[in-house]
């Protein structure tokens, strides 16, 4: 899968949180967020609509890292987001990566993780649907 930072949009409430393109792993992209004040909920944690922030941001460069892949275009607009919230985000940096584990024509489906220093313990993860609407010209 290409690796063009470009795929990677992000909304202005991703860029407001402070999420940005980590670095591409396996042709997918990985999110990061710095543990910030806009960031923050309870005291040195993570708010949880922040991590769920993450996770959305991480799922459609994911998509849209697939699409480029395949020479697509979409407009991408949500169906359902369900968040689960495994551990409490602590004070530091938060990653996340997506997979699409369905593409149809008009809709996807997508996993995320999110974790901290280990991987394998994620905070959180999403399962994201997706549909996909023509690019209007």
């Amino acid at each position: 899968m290409a690796e063009h930072p470009d795929i990677v949009l992000l909304t202005p409430y991703a860029r407001s949180l402070g999420i940005e393109l980590s670095e591409w792993e396996d042709g997918v992209p990985v999110m990061r967020v710095e543990f910030v004040e806009a960031v923050e909920g309870r005291p040195e944690h993570f708010h949880g609509g922040a991590t769920g922030g993450l996770l959305e941001t991480a799922g459609y460069a994911a998509l849209r890292a697939e699409l480029a892949e395949r020479g697509r275009d979409a407009v991408l607009k949500p169906i359902n987001i369900t968040v689960q919230y495994l551990s409490a985000g602590k004070s530091q940096a938060s990653f996340a990566k997506g997979r699409v584990t369905k593409l149809g024509r008009r809709s996807a489906n997508l996993t995320v993780e999110a974790w901290q220093d280990d991987r394998t313990r994620p905070i959180a993860t999403a399962v994201m649907n997706v549909f996909m609407g023509e690019p209007e010209d």
